[in-house]
């Protein structure tokens, strides 16, 4: 896509407003490019930011045809890169290793589906378990595979874009491809498929289960083989019997209030807990499902997600 003349000749010499107007439309865009390449939204704001410095300092080497959008993915892709050279990948408790110290963990973050610009995240290619897997590539075939299968690229413009040669791409990408398990039917798909009445219901079982306490009509919600994680927790529980017991043990001591929302591209829900001191119901995490069969096959519940950043209320009353 080429800018608009006088924008960007203006912005090439110097006019910030009319840099800022070049670079609006992309930044929703750039943002979610950074998140599935980082798995971390606040990595992906700060690497978001350092793109736009920088493409703000060399923006009068933008040549005449304009071309911003692909100049703006290289430059926030190469930020990533370099980001990636120094910091651990990162994880979801299902993923590591039993005995892996925690201090040594990144944990994977959840993405808003409100951000600016939403029509571009391409929901299904923000999903946890396509974001978690991205993070078990190497930071180029990251790149590769998102800048082909998910932005539609061509190899020759990744190649230009990486600075790189197209048979170098192609190779990264058919080995990102072989690792990714894209057999999977997308969130997207499946709530798509079930329809809104029968996804209404589950919200509103699930829900009133966990208001009532109800650990039957809970499990009985569950896949067999449904895996429940908390992150920064490590420990995770998987089957009927250990996901009863931790949740009776646990969390089913406490009061709660369940509100529904959406994170990376999926069901989701802002949990509170009641808090005597408070007199309130307070965040106690951001829980995101993974459904299948029209049950519930995954919950990761994200204790210290900011829920304000998913259009929900810091807090709610009786």
């Amino acid at each position: 896509m080429t800018a608009p003349d006088d924008l960007l000749n203006a912005a090439r010499f110097g006019d910030s407003g009319a840099f800022e107007q070049l670079v609006a439309p992309y930044q929703g865009e750039l943002l979610a490019h950074c998140y599935r390449m980082l798995g971390s939204l606040h990595d992906a704001e700060d690497a978001v930011q350092d793109s736009l410095v920088r493409a703000w300092r060399s923006v009068g080497s933008l040549d005449e045809r304009g071309y911003v959008r692909a100049w703006l993915y290289k430059i926030a892709t190469n930020r990533c890169l370099t980001s990636l050279e120094r910091r651990r990948r990162r994880e979801l408790p299902i993923d590591i290793a039993p005995r892996t110290p925690t201090t040594e963990i990144s944990w994977l973050e959840p993405c808003p589906d409100n951000l600016p610009e939403a029509e571009y995240l391409a929901r299904e290619s923000v999903e946890l378990a396509f974001v978690a897997a991205m993070q078990h590539l190497s930071a180029i075939q990251r790149a590769v595979l998102i800048l082909r299968d998910v932005l539609g690229y061509s190899a020759a413009e990744v190649a230009e874009l990486l600075d790189t040669s197209t048979a170098s791409v192609n190779s990264a990408l058919q080995r990102a491809r072989k690792a990714v398990d894209k057999s999977v039917p997308t969130q997207q798909k499946v709530l798509r498929d079930l329809g809104d009445e029968a996804v209404d219901t589950i919200v509103t079982r699930w829900t009133d289960a966990w208001k009532a306490g109800d650990v039957d009509t809970i499990v009985s919600m569950l896949a067999d083989d449904a895996r429940y994680s908390m992150p920064p927790l490590p420990e995770w529980y998987q089957g009927h019997d250990a996901i009863r017991t931790f949740l009776v043990s646990g969390p089913l001591q406490h009061r709660w209030r369940f509100l529904r929302t959406t994170a990376n591209g999926q069901l989701a829900f802002g949990t509170y807990l009641w808090d005597d001191t408070a007199g309130q119901y307070v965040p106690g995490g951001l829980d995101v499902l993974t459904i299948q069969s029209g049950r519930v096959a995954q919950v990761v519940a994200f204790l210290t997600a900011d829920l304000t950043r998913f259009g929900l209320p810091a807090r709610i009353g009786l």
